[in-house]
């Protein structure tokens, strides 16, 4: 008898996202008219730190590490951004924010993202900083406090 090596699990492909599919920043809304707005960049800002967070999840998701660097303030903003094909993103949990609305110039936002990379599941816990340039939300930078 002969033993078999187990293959390397390769995760599944995330679904395709459409204007008609529910969004995965976890709002009930679909994807088109929830953070595929912001995506497109067809004139429209996310208006609050949190909604900015909620759509730049979203954009991992999608894969789109060009919304990700149109949405970083510039000095913190690397050059390039190469996203993990091999990730996947699977649910997002907002824990707390601070100011970051309409009346802020500055907010927080504290979430978990869940994830399967290799086949394996874990989470990143994210505690975010975001300010307004040029009237616009954007993402400054954040620290991992532990879980």
């Amino acid at each position: 008898m002969s033993r078999r090596k187990p293959r390397p699990r390769t995760p599944a492909p995330a679904p395709a996202l459409t204007a008609d599919t529910p969004c995965p920043c976890g709002l009930d809304a679909a994807y088109g008219a929830c953070c595929g707005r912001f995506h497109a960049g067809t004139g429209a800002t996310a208006p609050t730190a949190e909604l900015l967070m909620r759509s730049r999840y979203s954009a991992f998701v999608a894969g789109d590490a060009a919304y990700l660097l149109r949405t970083w303030a510039p000095e913190t903003r690397p050059g390039t951004l190469e996203l993990d094909p091999g990730m996947r993103w699977t649910g997002l949990e907002i824990e707390a924010t601070t100011d970051g609305t309409a009346f802020h110039q500055r907010g927080t936002v504290t979430f978990t993202a869940r994830y399967v990379h290799a086949g394996e599941p874990g989470s990143l816990r994210e505690h975010s900083r975001f300010t307004r340039h040029d009237g616009a939300w954007v993402y400054v930078d954040g620290d991992f406090p532990d879980a």
